[in-house]
């Protein structure tokens, strides 16, 4: 069994003793991390937000994608010492962190991931864009993980106004009915 354990800031300690003791001791264990493509972007493009007020310095786009991915490598030796198994391997990728990791999902039969959004309450706004991404487009078994504390079901927000909707029935059409084969339509 492959398992890769997909590894992003402010999640990433969580995600790892979380995962643990869930991870089949004979399995292959990758630790994956993802350097965003937008950090270079952000780098290169701050100058034209200074309107000239700034004179271009040269490397820095690839000075930041090194520190980025120096980054990266620090928590990836961190998670496996954490997560305290031989032979884990360490893996970064570096572009669009959603389809990095979907892409990286293919030779997988695990992907565990943990919650970034809203981690407060129960419900979808616990996932951020690329996690839900990821969740909706992975090619293979996805295990979610709570980073730290899980909210409880008084978290989950309570029903619309006007009551409950009766799931049983079907709902009412807001159009009027058809007219029937043959009748006449429009005005009379």
């Amino acid at each position: 069994m492959q398992v890769i354990v997909w590894l992003a800031e402010g999640t990433w300690e969580g995600c790892v003793v979380a995962a643990a003791p869930l991870i089949p001791a004979d399995a292959r264990v990758s630790l994956l991390y993802v350097v965003a493509e937008d950090v270079s972007h952000a780098a290169g493009a701050a100058p034209e937000g200074l309107m000239g007020r700034w004179r271009p310095r040269p490397g820095l786009t690839e000075k930041m994608a090194a520190e980025a991915a120096a980054s990266g490598e620090a928590l990836l030796a961190a998670a496996a010492g954490l997560l305290g198994r031989a032979g884990v391997v360490q893996v970064i990728r570096r572009g669009r962190v959603e389809r990095e990791v979907v892409a990286a999902a293919e030779a997988a039969d695990l992907l565990v991931a943990a919650r970034d959004g809203d981690r407060s309450r129960l419900g979808p706004h616990s996932l951020g864009p690329a996690t839900r991404f990821v969740v909706d487009h992975a090619p293979c078994a996805v295990l979610l993980v709570w980073p730290d504390e899980v909210p409880g079901v008084g978290s989950i927000p309570p029903p619309p106004e006007g009551g409950r909707r009766d799931h049983s029935a079907p709902p009412r059409s807001q159009h009027p009915p058809r007219p029937a084969h043959g009748e006449a339509r429009g005005r009379r």
